[in-house]
């Protein structure tokens, strides 16, 4: 999570330039895809709840866009549902109430508005009895919790909690936003409690709301240095030390107390850090006290705009030779067109390899960039938030978007969907050939799924499939318009089917597009 207004800057656009800008050498080009190299099965996109579903989390017309692959009416629009199936549920370190009656409160940040205050349950450090009334309010982050329910009942299947902060009685100013000088901030008696607070959720989640957590996480981008007790959001530093040394104590508390409870099925996830380079780095120094055993699945956020693919490639190379899960578990950005989320997409499942793909914030606010005067949207659709410090609201759409833009969908949705949609759970990812397709295959449907983003010129790309035993000639494509310029053209589009011809196929690319194309009956 990052409360930064990112800008893909000079060295973004130098990396994105490589992939989707024109060089005479790839006006047409040829790739070869191969399903004889893989990178695992796929296990699905999702999203966090927080802080979209802390204001809209009763919202069932939100759930059915983002959690169904329904067509779905908004506003006006009918929008094709993104079919997310994996939810990040964010455990709260926040509490209006006091720790009793007359007893300490909270200490909040003064610009952390009340809609970015997730709220938690443990109300004070006298009982660690998820029983006891006057130490747990289990009926906090209702909102949160109705939206978690939402994607439960619409099929989503794999749930992760992360904690982006420890409850605030635990931090050593009882404030969940940081410390005032964005250092260390949890208090080292309360090390295992913030790991029994965890294992505590989640034992009764699944035992009260039906919910059963694949994995938690105990820290969010811990190593960043950027929390303080000014911030507009909560956070916590963890990691002063090269080797992360409190972190890895925590792992081993986690690890502890969710076996304790009888969740031994539960992975530990970590670490969840701002950068593929730092994930890297925190990974490799997990190893001092033997804590990597215990991680079942390392997490990591794309913030690292600038990245062409070596640090992608190097934390792969690096988690896999340790036989873990890799996710890509945050990703956002304020370009409204989608052209550079297709390219980090594209990036992340050619370099990285995750298992599942996660956009932070799917419901968001817009920004005014001093330079360009452009709308910047972070959100796939669109709203305003009330920053009042102790009333949480919101209204869905963008009262005065910019020229040419809708008001309530960003077109990075359809670029979105055009992976979403096609990629699905249960289906290998293989290799295209190619940094601007992702390649899957649904070995059940023997199907091929090929996705593919175009920079500013019209192209060509020819799909050599002569690796494959046979393929059929069934092709359906779908295209989205990625317009730097922000001028709607085709949104999720069907366009006219190709044939393939001798195992090849190829397809007409107009400037800045992206296209999903299926094939039937393929055998590798």
């Amino acid at each position: 999570m990052t409360t930064r207004r990112h800008v893909l800057g000079l060295g973004a656009a130098v990396a994105a330039g490589s992939v989707l800008a024109p060089t005479p050498a790839l006006a047409d080009y040829t790739t070869r895809v191969d399903p004889a190299r893989g990178y695992g099965r796929w296990q699905g996109w999702g999203a966090s709840l927080s802080w979209w579903a802390n204001v809209f989390g009763r919202d069932s017309t939100l759930a059915d866009i983002f959690y169904t692959t329904r067509w779905v009416r908004y506003h006006g629009s009918v929008l094709p549902g993104l079919g997310l199936n994996v939810v990040r549920y964010n455990l709260g370190a926040s509490m209006w109430q006091p720790a009793w009656p007359g007893g300490p409160r909270m200490v909040a940040s003064p610009n952390l508005p009340a809609f970015r205050k997730m709220q938690g349950y443990w109300v004070n450090w006298l009982s660690s009895d998820p029983a006891d009334p006057d130490s747990w309010n289990w009926s906090n982050d209702a909102e949160q919790r109705a939206m978690l329910r939402h994607a439960h009942t619409r099929g989503a299947d794999v749930f992760q909690m992360f904690s982006v902060s420890p409850i605030w009685w635990m931090c050593r100013n009882h404030n969940p936003s940081g410390a005032a000088d964005g250092g260390e901030n949890l208090q080292d008696r309360y090390q295992r409690q913030h790991a029994r607070y965890i294992a505590t959720v989640a034992r009764y989640a699944r035992d009260h709301w039906g919910i059963r957590f694949d994995s938690v996480e105990p820290f969010n981008e811990p190593s960043r240095g950027g929390h303080k007790a000014n911030g507009r959001a909560e956070g916590c530093y963890i990691g002063a030390l090269p080797d992360r040394p409190v972190q890895q104590r925590i792992i081993h508390h986690l690890r502890d107390e969710l076996d304790s409870r009888g969740l031994g099925d539960v992975a530990i996830a970590a670490s969840d850090e701002l950068s593929y380079r730092r994930a890297g780095y925190t990974w490799t120094n997990m190893a001092t006290l033997n804590t990597r055993r215990l991680v079942g699945q390392v997490n990591t956020h794309g913030y690292q705009y600038d990245d062409d693919g070596p640090a992608r490639s190097a934390l792969y190379d690096n988690v896999r030779a340790s036989g873990k899960r890799l996710w890509q578990s945050e990703y956002g950005e304020q370009y409204e067109h989608g052209l550079y989320l297709a390219y980090h997409v594209a990036l992340d499942l050619r370099r990285l390899h995750p298992t599942a793909w996660c956009y932070w914030q799917p419901v968001d606010g817009q920004i005014t960039d001093p330079a360009t005067g452009h709308r910047l949207s972070w959100g796939l659709l669109k709203a305003v938030y009330s920053f009042d410090r102790t009333r949480k609201a919101g209204s869905l759409g963008e009262p005065d978007p910019y020229p040419g833009t809708d008001p309530y969908v960003a077109n990075k949705y359809f670029v979105l969907a055009q992976y979403t949609r096609h990629i699905r759970p249960g289906m290998r990812i293989i290799d295209s050939g190619s940094r601007s397709t992702v390649a899957a295959y649904d070995a059940l449907r023997r199907r091929l799924v090929l996705v593919t983003v175009r920079g500013n010129t019209p192209q060509r790309v020819t799909y050599d499939l002569s690796r494959f035993a046979t393929v059929g000639n069934v092709v359906r494509r779908r295209v989205t318009d990625a317009d730097p310029g922000y001028r709607i053209g085709r949104q999720y589009a069907a366009v006219p089917a190709v044939p393939v011809r001798g195992k090849r196929l190829a397809v007409d690319f107009s400037a800045n597009s992206v296209q999903s194309i299926e094939i039937d009956n393929v055998r590798p």
